[in-house]
């Protein structure tokens, strides 16, 4: 009879990964996956660090070549490139932090270097698709009714639906953002939207007729007017609460599928297509770059790249000399 392999102790709790992680909550307001991803990181980091040197890690001690150890260790998991740079970007994000509060002198990542990553044009819907699956939810709502002891289909979530799809697609907003957005934040008259972004940076941007009207028609099923200071977008449970982020990307999932598209795109790939039209259609670079809230303007340039990629083709089948 085979025997299961015994499980490992618990990783101690560790006072500045806590106490690092609680600035990302407040201080620096990071959104719940930056919280996700850089919490995994630091406690992998432990467990790896108490299973091969047999003691928790003392950050303050810590060497270069106890990084490039875990550096191999990661190699050996079959983990991407991007996986890897993101663990490597959250463990140097948690030195600036350990030497700004005095717990470290120096950051040991420094001048580690990792494998380059290659270039993953993003993936978008075209026009057509975005339409089709603009609709998806209505779709739902006009299927034929089966008796079945499931829930009813609910009415509202579907037009919230439609709104949601319609405002990711007419503001490029990140899901953190849609799910952040208060009604006080939509401004009909001016179709504007305030945006909370990355880092508490906020920005304006414009919103579409369809979308504003799609919010309208949503809001006009609620039992009564969302407040001001009252989610854009509601869950359907009893207490009020914002749409999260795993609950649209299920039902994203369903209208896919409904406007026979692939289920396993997710909601960001509708920011994607949004950036895309925008650059097919000629608006310039910078601006896009400001409606995105990107930083830099490096990382709006990819979408340059998908552009391009789809002109070389839109040539070489068409022209006689190509």
């Amino acid at each position: 009879m085979q025997t299961e392999p015994p499980a490992r102790p618990p990783v101690p709790a560790d006072k500045w990964i806590q106490k690092f992680l609680t600035h990302l909550a407040t201080d620096r307001d990071a959104s719940v996956y930056t919280q996700r991803n850089y919490r995994q990181t630091l406690l992998e980091f432990q467990a790896w660090n108490l299973e091969e040197r047999k003691r928790t890690p003392e950050w303050e001690k810590l060497e270069r070549d106890d990084f490039r150890g875990y550096l191999r260790f990661l190699g050996r998991q079959n983990l991407g490139r991007a996986a890897i740079a993101l663990r490597f970007s959250a463990l140097r994000t948690f030195y600036k932090f350990l030497i700004r509060h005095g717990a470290a002198q120096t950051s040991p990542i420094k001048n580690i270097l990792l494998p380059k990553a290659g270039r993953r044009l993003p993936q978008f819907l075209t026009v057509q698709q975005m339409e089709d699956l603009l609709v998806a939810p209505l779709k739902v709502l006009a299927a034929p009714k089966r008796k079945s002891a499931g829930r009813p289909i609910s009415v509202a979530a579907c037009f919230r639906d439609v709104a949601i799809l319609e405002t990711i697609y007419s503001c490029g907003l990140r899901i953190s953002e849609l799910c952040g957005l208060l009604v006080a934040d939509v401004d009909f008259p001016e179709r504007m939207v305030r945006v909370r972004g990355k880092g508490k940076k906020e920005r304006l941007v414009p919103i579409g007729g369809k979308a504003l009207e799609a919010i309208g028609n949503y809001w006009g099923l609620l039992p009564s007017a969302p407040g001001a200071a009252s989610p854009v977008f509601l869950s359907t449970k009893r207490v009020p609460t914002p749409i999260r982020g795993g609950v649209l990307a299920h039902r994203l999932k369903k209208y896919l599928a409904l406007a026979g598209l692939d289920p396993s795109l997710t909601p960001h790939k509708i920011r994607h297509s949004y950036a895309t039209h925008l650059l097919d259609a000629g608006a310039d670079l910078r601006s896009v770059q400001e409606l995105l809230g990107h930083a830099h303007l490096v990382t709006t340039q990819v979408y340059t790249h998908v552009t391009t990629e789809r002109l070389k083709k839109a040539y070489d089948s068409a022209h006689p000399r190509a």
